[in-house]
């Protein structure tokens, strides 16, 4: 089954947010698919990251609908949303320096097992599951699942956030501006995680306003525009350069209009 054909893992209906008279996204429409990275961009200020905290479940829509694999849902918070298979990785990523790689892949989702009524943590286990996922999204520099998270890159960090979705079997991975700040090399390794991710058939949301780093990852690319999706366009459509007038173009014709 195809991409597009396949029941959609995410999908905004008619969504708004409403702060008092202001919309900070209004009527928007938008579907990701299993196995597909879609783009949204936009400049600051343009929704985005509204869009991101509905689907995270960190604040909920005025109006309007979002579904998972079809249902209705309604996230009180962003632990529902994570229950429920969407995973958010922000710039700052919730990885704790000190710990162990193991540690950070497993954190808040440990193994346990019971001896004589008392729960350990299956340590060798963990560390060899890590171990084996880093490997799969390309951290092959890595010695030891048990060095701590502070020696990794700042792409090697957010390799260990997509390695750890893809783990836990999520539906959707929220990207939130994923490479800002990182070099060639390490943009690279992010962006071979992202067609990890879409290998193992997670739908992806990539968020950025930098149309260099979208275009090589997304099969389609929503544009925004003061709370609005004005145009979605397909991979290969648009040059970097039309990408970027797209954008442009969307809000000097929200504001004539």
């Amino acid at each position: 089954m195809s991409a597009t054909t396949a029941t959609p893992v995410v999908e905004l209906v008619h969504v708004t947010r409403r702060y008092g008279k202001y919309d900070a996204v209004r009527d928007a429409n938008l579907a990701i698919h299993p196995g597909e990275v879609v783009g949204l961009v936009g400049d600051n200020g343009a929704g985005k990251s509204t869009i991101v905290k509905m689907i995270s479940g960190y604040i909920e829509p005025t109006a309007g609908t979002i579904k998972i694999r079809g249902e209705p849902v309604r996230f009180a918070s962003p632990r529902q949303a994570r229950a429920a298979g969407i995973e958010t990785v922000y710039q700052d990523l919730a990885i704790v320096d000190e710990m162990a790689l193991w540690r950070n892949f497993f954190l808040g989702q440990e193994l346990h097992r019971k001896l004589l009524g008392i729960r350990y943590l299956r340590v060798a286990e963990m560390a060899r599951i890590c171990d084996e996922h880093l490997a799969e999204v390309g951290l092959t520099s890595v010695e030891s699942s048990h060095q701590a998270a502070a020696t990794l890159s700042g792409g090697e960090r957010q390799s260990l956030a997509i390695s750890r979705a893809i783990y836990f079997d999520s539906r959707l991975l929220v990207l939130d501006e994923p490479v800002a700040a990182l070099s060639v090399r390490e943009t690279r390794r992010v962006l071979a995680a992202i067609e990890s991710a879409k290998e193992n058939n997670l739908g992806v949301l990539y968020i950025d306003h930098n149309m260099d780093h979208v275009l090589p990852a997304a099969d389609r690319i929503a544009i925004m525009h003061r709370g609005t999706i004005s145009r979605v366009v397909n991979k290969g459509d648009l040059t970097v350069d039309e990408l970027a007038d797209a954008v442009a173009d969307s809000g000097t014709a929200a504001a004539d209009g």
